[in-house]
């Protein structure tokens, strides 16, 4: 009986320690926002070869829109900002790794991502613009594209926009051979991205083009972060580019590569 009694006391002891062992690794695990900080630096994703959003200047810096953004919310955070320069394809899978904290490359939120990945509050707003020559007065809606030329990348949403209008697509590598075949008057038009626009009049300021129509889909893009490390890094990053908004940065910063504001849907 009382070799019974000493083995119960010594089981007991044995789960107590087992049980106050796991309520202290349940209390000292810090989540991902504590480890930054605990750490001094936040970890970004980009691109590093998409102008003007994230690039490299003539004195091979690391620059951009995005760049800009992220290092204020890093400042806000009271940390560094350090950035891990991938390609696009391979820039989610990144952040599945754990290879960095935080995706700062003009990811669209999509309704699709949301269901894996948390978004802070957007901070571009963007939408589809018809672009022509300046004196085109054929084209004020994305209806009157029907049986018009358009010069697109096939493989791009907006050869899709297009068929969708029963446009005709001529095919294009890229914005700057669609918008030289609408300047030569080969085509009527295309049709991309109204921040793509405006990075291409901030450079070709003389370039005798305009927005003929606009869609009334707005495209929102954000910081892509991670579920599973939980909403105090959602909500700390949101904090900041609430105070950004607030002070006037975002809007500087935008206007700074863009000439406009595209830091708010207003």
């Amino acid at each position: 009986m009382k070799n019974k009694l000493v083995k119960g006391i010594l089981l007991t002891g044995v789960i107590s320690s087992v049980l106050l062992g796991c309520q202290s690794k349940v209390t000292t695990s810090k989540n991902q926002l504590e480890t930054i900080r605990e750490a001094g630096v936040i970890v970004f994703a980009t691109e590093g070869t998409y102008s003007p959003f994230s690039y490299h200047d003539d004195n091979d810096k690391l620059v951009g829109y995005d760049v800009e953004i992220a290092e204020a919310v890093a400042d806000r955070l009271g940390v560094k900002a350090q950035f891990v320069e991938t390609k696009w394809d391979g820039i989610i899978a990144g952040l599945d790794a754990q290879k960095y904290d935080v995706i700062a490359n003009q990811v669209g939120i999509t309704s699709e991502r949301k269901e894996k990945y948390l978004f802070s509050t957007p901070y571009t707003y963007s939408y589809g613009v018809v672009i022509t020559k300046s004196d085109n007065n054929d084209i004020s809606s994305f209806e009157d594209l029907s049986g018009k030329k358009l010069a697109q990348t096939t493989t791009s949403n907006w050869a899709k926009v297009v068929e969708s209008y029963n446009g005709e697509i001529v095919a294009t590598e890229g914005f700057n051979q669609s918008i030289e075949l609408v300047l030569q008057g080969r085509v009527d038009a295309t049709v991309n991205d109204y921040v793509t626009y405006l990075d291409y009049k901030n450079i070709q300021k003389t370039a005798e083009v305009k927005i003929s129509a606009s869609s009334n889909e707005v495209s929102e893009s954000a910081f892509l972060i991670r579920k599973s490390d939980g909403n105090e890094l959602q909500t700390a990053i949101n904090e900041a580019l609430f105070e950004l908004h607030n002070e006037g940065t975002l809007k500087e910063i935008s206007n700074k590569y863009f000439g406009t504001d595209i830091s708010s849907n207003q």
